[in-house]
Parts: C-alpha cells; structure tokens; sequence
C-alpha cells in the first residue's frame, strides 16, 4: 500500500523516469514531478482509498525499492462490483516480471479483499508488453475505445480489457 513516507523515493523515480514514461502518460507539467505535489497526490489517493473508490499501491522490487505504482481505481459496488486498473513500472525494471506479478496480487485483492466481480484494463493500441501482462493474468480483450485518453497530448485509441474474477474457495 502507498505510504506518505514513500513520496520522496517516488518522486524520484518519476523524476528518473519522466523520459521512458511520457509516451503512456498525459502531459505533466514540471509541478508533477516535485514532493510537493506527489505528496499532494498520495494524500488524494489515500482519502479515496479511505472512502473505498480506490487502492493505492506501490511496485517494489526484489530490493524492496520502489519499481513503480499500481492503482485498483473508480470502484464501484453495488449490482456492478467492478474497478479499475491502472499501472507502471520503472525503466530499469522491465521485464523482471513486476508488472505481472503486481497485477496479478492486484485481482486477488479485488477479488478477496474488495468482493468485485470485474476489473477492467485499458492499454494504448502500441503498449504490447502490457497487453502482455493482462493476458498472463487472464485479462480477455473486449473492445476498442476510439481516441479514450489524452496520452502524450494527443487523444489516443486504447484497447479494452476485462477479467472476471472468482473469489479464493473457502477452507
């Protein structure tokens, strides 16, 4: 789970990985990467996380380093019990498998901590090793969202994903 305490070493990997990152993100202004602001934003997150619209975690490493951050966002109970997944992982630690095996703890948390039913995934047409990912965990490309997101300052077409998720049987 995302602590306060991690802003510093966050902010510095964002800052590490401004470059790597701008292609999959929206435009950030120079404010994004400060302390200042990634505390502001940690501070958001945990009060979401409070209300119970969101799960705020980050990505660590084999060292226990920060690797990046993983958000279960826009949770929705009720007749849907569904939410979102959103992620990222750190230049240097691509392809150690991170992604994967954050998305996959992220499902069961949806799954045996949240009680969902479904999360859903978006990915830019382009990101192939995130569809990857989604297709390890068990994600099933459902559609295509014409110009979704403002990613990189440009509206961006982005395939949809979904995993329908079953709790862990009872002992």
């Amino acid at each position: 789970m995302l602590q306060i305490s991690d802003v510093e070493e966050l902010t510095e990997l964002f800052v590490n990985n401004r470059d790597f990152l701008r292609p999959w993100d929206p435009v950030r202004e120079d404010e994004f990467f400060t302390v200042a602001k990634q505390g502001e934003l940690a501070s958001a997150a945990l009060e979401a996380y409070e209300a119970g619209t969101m799960v705020p975690f980050v990505i660590v490493n084999s060292q226990g380093g920060l690797a990046g951050r993983l958000n279960i966002n826009g949770i929705v109970h009720g007749a849907l019990q569904s939410a979102a997944l959103g992620y990222w992982v750190a230049e240097a630690e691509n392809g150690a498998g991170l992604a994967s095996a954050a998305v996959a703890e992220a499902a069961d948390y949806a799954a045996n901590q949240l009680g969902l039913h479904r999360l859903q995934a978006e990915t830019l047409v382009h990101n192939v090793r995130s569809q990857k990912v989604l297709e390890k965990n068990g994600f099933s490309r459902y559609g295509l969202a014409p110009k979704y997101l403002k990613i990189a300052g440009e509206w961006q077409d982005h395939i949809m994903f979904a995993r329908i998720l079953e709790p862990a049987p009872l002992s």
